[in-house]
């Protein structure tokens, strides 16, 4: 049987369709937004909430707060690459044993290996084993804490190891955080309530079962992979085993497995071999024109390595060195350039191609929705990108910059 063809034109129709982000295709609630996208980016609080508003079509910060610390539909989960995700409740399992068991196994070999280089312990596993009962001990009862609070009535939480030795930045590291870190992406625990406002993140700490109430369904790892890789081709599908490996952090034999096992259909995307799932390979209709802004570290622009389709040459201006996207502007399926807010918190739109009056007047629409969400609070960010820094050091005469429609 012939392989099909996949345009560039149709995967940005698909993304526009499945992703949530068009005006006439948005989601009744946050939950179903988070469900749309697999799972939302959490390493930054405010774009939890900024990813929701650009895909709801009526959203209050009050109903985020809902979903994630009323109703607990969305849970904080470390997981794919070593990066805080929001998942649905129902995803839950197949994240913890699919992606984040992977994440706990290795940051409990680097934590030993880092209290064997200082000499901390003589029998480390056992201090850490020790250190994650005497955490599970304080939070008995349904009670929760801070990292600091745990830190100072546990004595096996403390000390510290010293890194950036001779450097501008050298300093030391509490090992108390990364107990935390590890003993969350087992499962053990998880962020409950946030004491901080919604664009800053200081969660206490619960146990998983008493957060959710009920204990979480342990699944075969082999299987979880297999389903987070159906979601990923649900959501982000078409495309490239290289794709999967590097947004479920794993490796080319795991994802080249998983794709057997569901059996993914090969397709072509202009001449790289893709992949679908076997009951989406009929052609997809074009949608209405649209835009969006989506914020820093979106699911959408942060779903791919290979990114050249949606991205083209703007790399260099919207993401920074390490790969972190940095607020986004999109027209038709494509970032056509970026925003940040203003002094007094306006938000404002800078092209990075001509893209013409219609697709201006349209992002400007996008800016003013955004702008009134808002209400004058600016939200800070410690991924600026490029475009995102210049515009923090005052720069406006870059001559990208939209005009008023």
């Amino acid at each position: 049987m012939a392989v099909r063809t996949i345009s560039v034109l149709e995967r940005q129709a698909r993304l526009a369709s499945r992703h949530r982000i068009r005006a006439g295709g948005r989601a009744g609630t946050v939950e179903e937004a988070a469900a749309a996208m697999v799972a939302l980016h959490g390493t930054e609080p405010a774009s939890v909430y900024l990813s929701a508003f650009a895909r709801v079509g009526r959203l209050t910060v009050a109903d985020v707060d809902r979903a994630l610390y009323g109703d607990r539909a969305l849970v904080k989960q470390l997981a794919m690459r070593r990066t805080l995700f929001v998942f649905p409740r129902a995803t839950l399992p197949v994240a913890l044993a699919g992606a984040s068991a992977r994440v706990a196994a290795e940051e409990r070999r680097v934590i030993l290996r880092d209290v064997a280089k200082v000499g901390l312990h003589d029998d480390g596993p056992a201090w850490l084993d020790a250190a994650a009962d005497a955490v599970l001990a304080a939070l008995a009862g349904g009670r929760s804490a801070t990292m600091s609070e745990l830190r100072d009535e546990l004595p096996l939480l403390g000390g510290s190891m010293t890194h950036g030795e001779g450097r501008s930045w050298a300093g030391r590291s509490p090992f108390a955080p990364r107990i935390l870190t590890l003993m969350s992406a087992r499962g053990l625990i998880v962020r409950g309530d946030n004491r901080g406002t919604w664009r800053t993140s200081r969660p206490s700490w619960i146990r998983m079962e008493d957060w959710l109430g009920a204990p979480v369904p342990v699944v075969d790892a082999g299987g979880a992979h297999d389903e987070l890789v159906r979601h990923w081709l649900a959501t982000f599908g078409p495309g490239t085993d290289r794709d999967l490996q590097w947004w479920l952090g794993s490796t080319l034999g795991a994802v080249r497995r998983s794709l057997g096992s569901i059996g993914a259909v090969e397709v072509d995307l202009d001449g790289a071999r893709g992949y679908v799932l076997a009951d989406d390979v009929e052609p997809v209709d074009a949608v209405d024109p649209w835009a969006a802004l989506l914020p820093v570290l979106d699911p959408t622009t942060m779903g791919w390595q290979e990114r050249a389709w949606y991205l083209g040459d703007h790399r260099a201006e919207l993401f920074d060195s390490a790969g972190n996207a940095g607020a986004t502007a999109w027209r038709d399926g494509r970032i056509v350039g970026g925003w940040h807010q203003s002094d007094d918190g306006e938000v404002v739109v800078e092209a990075l191609e001509d893209i013409g009056a219609d697709a201006r007047a349209a992002l400007h629409v996008e800016a003013d929705r955004l702008t009134a969400w808002l209400a004058g609070v600016r939200v800070g960010t410690v991924y600026p990108s490029p475009l995102m820094r210049r515009a923090a050091q005052g720069d406006r005469r870059r001559p990208g910059r939209l005009p008023g429609p």
